[in-house]
């Protein structure tokens, strides 16, 4: 593959006035203040030295998990196989990634679409709450499309040594059990798609000494390993081409609509694109619905995209929670196929390619550079790391969930409470930076006060709906 990628370039709504498309090479980030990092290498004495060959490691799936987790790998000394079915992959997605993700994996300005400063949160009865009061003038949220920063991610991998196949993962012969096994390979069985065996592929088979599932939420890795089941939800988008005169109003801002008609749990959103904005919305607890809602969140925002037209419909399942098992032997999962989405923001880009990083590291770090076989314990060290680190976030927006969109009064409670200046510097700090930020013992007490008080005037209207309809 090639060692760079051709996009399209844009500056806010205006095409680059470069006369040729950009070339993206994978050190482009002017503002990158984070470097691939050398590994402390921890391999135990123990653990088999490999003869005449490195640890060989499988990725199945090309998103941002097997993107980053595979660049990581290659880097690391590891020889590394990514598997992916779809190289144009358009994951209905709204595409929101934070500050913290450009510079952390030295993404290049020239695939964020939109640099959001600007959101409105927007009520069950139509209370629109500005938000993005509280950022400094550096401060985004990016808006990318997945087609983009997954091609752009994998190509980087691909660069670094990793072979990118394009395959589709059927199936994995799993080592037996016993000491004489323990080290066996893991047989992968796939269909490759070279181009030359027209549309039916070719059936192929590939030996490896473990294996990271990246394939999302259906994932059959996950299935490989007896991972467990998941609640999930349905996501559903469509891309809308509106009239240049629309799109001004979402030059740097998107949109959140709450309420039932949009989403029983969830939320719908319009985020800006490069040329277009994204409409969507999601539900776990009525999927077959799921359509009636995507019309309402249109309904909403009608005259924004009065005059747009619809040029791509997409539909996922999202993960509710992290699966109960993710490691297997020598197979981990990461991303959505492991759960990594979290509730209430819906958020997955960031989480996804970290699990994938902070996976193929705990490999590096395990084998020695690929020099010996890792076992589950090396694998086991990523699983403890991440949920370390991330499960705090993951519960608190679970809570989040629970008690502000079980209703539309309490959604309006929540959108009353998104006006505060404290609750969006402290949300926005969280989400741009991935990391607990402080608070304010005061302002903390104070926002207890008016949350509760939100609530309480929630639960009123709540009962005084409740007569009505009675």
């Amino acid at each position: 593959m090639a060692s760079s990628i051709v996009f399209k370039s844009f500056t806010g709504l205006r095409h680059s006035s470069q006369e040729h498309p950009k070339v993206l090479h994978s050190h482009t980030n002017p503002i990158s203040s984070f470097s691939y990092r050398r590994f402390r290498i921890t391999a135990s004495k123990s653990s088999p030295k490999l003869q005449n060959r490195n640890l060989r490691v499988a990725v199945i799936g090309g998103g941002p998990a097997g993107g980053a987790a595979a660049e990581t790998l290659a880097k690391g000394g590891i020889e590394t196989y990514l598997i992916e079915r779809k190289l144009d992959n358009c994951k209905p997605c709204g595409g929101a990634i934070p500050l913290c993700m450009v510079g952390e994996f030295d993404l290049p300005l020239d695939i964020i679409d939109r640099r959001v400063t600007k959101m409105k949160m927007i009520s069950p009865s139509n209370v629109a709450v500005d938000i993005g009061r509280t950022l400094k003038p550096h401060e985004y949220i990016g808006m990318v499309r997945r087609e983009v920063l997954d091609a752009y991610l994998r190509e980087r991998a691909s660069t670094n040594g990793a072979k990118v196949i394009n395959g589709l993962f059927l199936k994995m012969d799993i080592p037996k059990k016993g000491s004489e096994n323990i080290n066996s390979p893991y047989v992968l069985h796939y269909t490759e798609y070279d181009g030359k065996k027209g549309g039916t592929g070719e059936r192929k088979t590939l030996e490896v000494d473990v294996v990271i599932g990246a394939d999302g939420a259906n994932s059959r890795v996950a299935k490989s390993i007896d991972a467990g089941d998941y609640d999930y939800a349905i996501a559903f988008q469509e891309r809308i081409k509106i009239p240049s005169d629309k799109m001004v109003y979402y030059e740097n801002l998107a949109e959140m609509y709450v309420g039932d008609d949009v989403s029983p749990d969830f939320y719908g959103w319009v985020f800006p694109k490069c040329d277009h904005v994204a409409v969507g919305t999601g539900t776990v607890t009525h999927k077959g619905d799921i359509k009636k809602f995507q019309l309402a969140t249109r309904n909403r925002a009608r005259d924004k995209i009065l005059g747009g037209k619809i040029i791509r419909v997409e539909a996922h399942p999202i993960p509710e929670h992290p699966r109960p098992r993710r490691l297997s032997g020598r197979v981990a999962l990461v991303g959505d196929a492991a759960g990594y989405v979290t509730k209430c923001s819906g958020e997955g880009i960031y989480f996804a390619a970290k699990s994938g990083r902070m996976c193929a590291e705990a490999i590096v770090e395990g084998s020695g550079n690929g020099k010996r076989m890792v076992d589950e314990s090396d694998l086991r060290k990523y699983l403890e790391k991440w949920d370390k680190t991330y499960w705090p976030t993951y519960k608190v927006l679970d809570v989040l969930q629970k008690v502000f969109y079980r209703s539309n009064p309490a959604r309006e409670a929540f959108v009353e409470m998104c006006a505060d200046e404290y609750v969006q510097k402290m949300t926005f700090d969280s989400y741009l930076y991935k990391r607990v930020v402080p608070g304010n013992p005061l302002e903390d007490l104070k926002l207890a006060v008016n949350t509760i008080g939100s609530l309480v005037r929630a639960n009123a209207l709540r009962r005084e709906m409740d007569k009505l309809s009675a």
